[in-house]
Formats: C-alpha cells, sequence, structure tokens
C-alpha cells in the first residue's frame, strides 16, 4: 500500500510554534487514510534542527515516494531547506508544496497572466517550480490525488470556481475530520480563559476586498464556504469525548459573516447542555456586523474571547485600505462586547498606504478610549494575492528600486521593498518587546521609524 509522508514546516518566526495545529494538512491527510493510503505526518513545529530531523528521517523511509509539504508565506524559507533536504538524499522523490503561499503566489502570477505583464509573481512562481515538483493552489482535499499520480501536471490549480477540484459547501461538509491523531496533539499548548483548547473551522472564506488581507482576489479564500452546525457539533464532540479538552478556538476568518450565525449558537448551547460540559470558545469577528443578538448568544454557547481586526483608528485609513467599518462602529462593537462580558484583542495593523504620525497617534487615542483587554499591532506585510501587492507597479526612487501601490481614491503610496520569500521571514510580525522589521515605508514615514512608532504605541499602550 502507497506511503505519503506529510510534512508541516517549523515557524522559527512565532513566539511559540506549539500553539494551534495547521488543520489543513490534516485535512488533506484525513481524506488520504479514507481512501487506503498510509500517512504519516512529520511534525517539525518547534524543532530547531530540523533540515537534520528531515535528514534522518527520509534516510530511513525508503518506501515513500511522495513528499506534500505545506506552507505560509513566513514558513517558506524552511519548507524550501526541507525541499532541497529531500532532494540531496532522495533525487526519485516528488516533493509536493500545498498550502497559502503557493495558493496566494498563483492567484498574483494569473492576475499577471491577464495584464500581459512579467511582475514579481511570476519570479515568485519561478522559484516554487524549481525547487518543488508539484504545486497545489487552492483547496488541498481532492488536488492532492491528481497530484500523487503518475505525470501530474506541474501546477494543479484548485484555486478556480469552476474546476471540480475547488470545494462547494456541499463537499466541505462530506469530508472527514482532520487527522489529529497522526501528530502529537498533546504537546499543543492552548488554553481559553485556563480551559485546554483545540482549533477548528467551521467556515471558509470572506467575502470582503481589504486591501492588505491575503487572498481577497483568490476565490478559496474569497467565496464563502459553510458547513452545517451538526457536522461541526459532531467534530468538537469527537475531539472533546477523544482528548477532554472543551475549549475550541475557531479559525474562521470571521464566525458573523455566516448569516446562520446565531441558529449554530443555539445548536452549541443545546450540545453543551446534553454534554453537561461548559465550552470554552473563542474567535474572530467583523465588527461592523456585530449587534446585542450575536454577543448574547455567543456568550451562552462559550466564548468568552472575540478577536476582531479593527486595523486602525483613524478613518483615512480605514478607508485606504477599504475596510468597510468606521471608527464609530468599531466603538460601537467594543461597546456590544463589554455589555455582554466578552474580552477583546484588538487587531491592530500601521504602515499602510498615506500612514503618517497624525494617522498612527489616532490608532493610539482610539486604543486609550476604548480600552480592548488585549491588543496586538503589526507592521504591514505585502503579501501575494492582496490588492498592495498585486496592483503595484515597480519605480526607481531616490536612486532605489521599489514596487509602489497607490489607492485609486486618494493617491495616498505604500513602497515596498522586493522580498525574497524563499530566504526571507522576518517581515512577519517578531518579538512584541522590539524585534519588529519593516519592508514597506510611506511618503512620511521610511521603514525604521514605522518600527519606532509601532514599538512606541506598544509601550504606551501596554
Amino acid at each position: 500500500m502507497q506511503k505519503i509522508a506529510l510534512i508541516i514546516p517549523p515557524s522559527i518566526f512565532l513566539l511559540d510554534e506549539r500553539v494551534f495545529m495547521p488543520l489543513g494538512i490534516l485535512k488533506v491527510a484525513a481524506v488520504l487514510e479514507q481512501a487506503g493510503y498510509l500517512v504519516e505526518i512529520l511534525d517539525l513545529s518547534g524543532v530547531k534542527n530540523f533540515v537534520d530531523a528531515v535528514t534522518d528521517y527520509v534516510c530511513v523511509r525508503n518506501d515513500i515516494h511522495y513528499f506534500g509539504i505545506t506552507s505560509t508565506t513566513p514558513q517558506l524559507p524552511s519548507a524550501t531547506q526541507i525541499a532541497n533536504a529531500i532532494r540531496i538524499i532522495r533525487k526519485d522523490a516528488k516533493i509536493i508544496l500545498g498550502g497559502p503561499h503557493i495558493t496566494l503566489v498563483n492567484t498574483a502570477y494569473k492576475k499577471e497572466i491577464a495584464r500581459k505583464i512579467c511582475g514579481r509573481a511570476k519570479i515568485a512562481m519561478d522559484q516554487l517550480k524549481e525547487t518543488f515538483d508539484i504545486l497545489v493552489a487552492g483547496d488541498g482535499e481532492e488536488a492532492i490525488f491528481h497530484a500523487i499520480k503518475e505525470g501530474a501536471s506541474k501546477v494543479i490549480d484548485a484555486d478556480d470556481i469552476n474546476s471540480p477540484l475547488f470545494l462547494t459547501s456541499e463537499k466541505l461538509d462530506t469530508l472527514p475530520f482532520p487527522a489529529r491523531h497522526l501528530l502529537d496533539w498533546e504537546s499543543y499548548r492552548y488554553s481559553i480563559d485556563g480551559v485546554q483548547a483545540l482549533s477548528i473551522i467551521a467556515q471558509l472564506g470572506c467575502p470582503y476586498n481589504c486591501g492588505f488581507c491575503g487572498g481577497r482576489q483568490s476565490p478559496m479564500l474569497r467565496r464563502i464556504r459553510t458547513r452545517t452546525s451538526k457536522k461541526i457539533i459532531e467534530e468538537m464532540t469527537a475531539m472533546f469525548m477523544m482528548t477532554g479538552r472543551s475549549g475550541f478556538m475557531f479559525y474562521d476568518d470571521e464566525l458573523n459573516v455566516n448569516r446562520e450565525m446565531v441558529a449554530f449558537m443555539r445548536d452549541i448551547i443545546d450540545k453543551q447542555t446534553e454534554l453537561q460540559v461548559n465550552w470554552r470558545l473563542r474567535g474572530f469577528i467583523k465588527s461592523e456586523l456585530f449587534n446585542d443578538e450575536q454577543a448574547e448568544v455567543i456568550y451562552k454557547a462559550g466564548f468568552r474571547w472575540i478577536l476582531v481586526g479593527f486595523e486602525s483608528g483613524s478613518p483615512e485609513i480605514l478607508h485606504v485600505m477599504n475596510k468597510k467599518a468606521t471608527v464609530d462602529e468599531n466603538t460601537r462593537c467594543m461597546q456590544i462586547a463589554k455589555r455582554h462580558g466578552l474580552k477583546v484583542k484588538a487587531l491592530m495593523s500601521i504602515g499602510h498606504p498615506g500612514e503618517n504620525t497624525e494617522t498612527i497617534e489616532a490608532t493610539k487615542k482610539w486604543l486609550l478610549e476604548v480600552k480592548p483587554d488585549d491588543f496586538d499591532v503589526s507592521i504591514i506585510t505585502c503579501y501575494p494575492g492582496t490588492h498592495y501587492y498585486d496592483q503595484a507597479i515597480p519605480i526607481e526612487k531616490d536612486g532605489k528600486s521599489y514596487w509602489v501601490y497607490t489607492c485609486k481614491t486618494t493617491n495616498a503610496r505604500l513602497y515596498q521593498q522586493q522580498v525574497d520569500y524563499t530566504t526571507t521571514a522576518d517581515y512577519y510580525k517578531g518579538d512584541p518587546e522590539g524585534g519588529y522589521t519593516s519592508y514597506v515605508h510611506t511618503d512620511h514615514l521610511q521603514p525604521c521609524e514605522l518600527v519606532e512608532k509601532r514599538n512606541s504605541l506598544e509601550r504606551q499602550i501596554r
């Protein structure tokens, strides 16, 4: 029987890598197991000498021909090292890359083809084609079976709503639960208000079109696809019975973009009563859609924390990023949450087109006024598949080369340094104590000034 190894690269940019299990690759593992394949997971999260670990693993696994690697953009340097280590030992092996990075690059590359230009997305795609044998863009649950066929295409594009590989809501609901049993789930340490928790995905996609957000031009990440509440609650119950953990972090883009969210929460409440368990839940919501009915029902369902991408306290910056929510709507969201006993983590970002000292000061003022229970401030990264990346053009400025995105309504600009994603990951967040790097700047703030402003904001608010 054919064996397949699926590999989770380390995320060395994170302070703690053993928090959330990567469910995407575990869903792929589950469908392979269901089809009769023998699947092994090589989980390198938190492994410092991961190249040595890969080398040792491949040396003793001569019976494995296909190695599938998942990768976000910040994980790509590690994924590239893993692929190279496999290649040195097993030149006959087929190395498959799937996950968010190739999906975003493929989206940007298709945009370039449509515009008949040869830009940085093509450079990024060519790098991936050189390193990996097969690239899977979009949903992997059905595409994986095409990737492990003899003579598989170099690029398997499941990120197309007209492709039979694109998962509909109906298909999504029939899939087996992620194969958490294939890794050491007990080593993943996450809790919600002291209750041990697992991550879960109830729905896919976000219909909004924020300029900074990766995947807003990718059908896989933009089109909402939902599972039935029955199926989600079955998974919660199964995981509770298997692990004893009654906490769940919902890793959906925003729970309340689903019009059936209130009914779904009531089903969760009913199961809580039936099992005589107190769920502890956490998830993301969209601020301008939030209301008292939602707040009341999610609290009863077990939510104690919500995460909200408020992003900025400046009306100008919210407009530039096409956030759709206003400062007043964001404030109202905070008030609703506090009324119903929900704690809020405010997700903020700086470095958007036109960002200046005054707009960052507006963000500081807003945070001090609304007093979220926790917050996070990031410097913008321009990922492939975002408007900031895909709609940027190359320019020369002060003797240096940049890519620049210009907001169509305000002409505010964002300058971006070219990033080699196969080698560089330090653009992604960093140590909250000050270990940030900026690869963007505006007409008003240079990269070093954005880092200083971010660190100052962190110190003053905390």
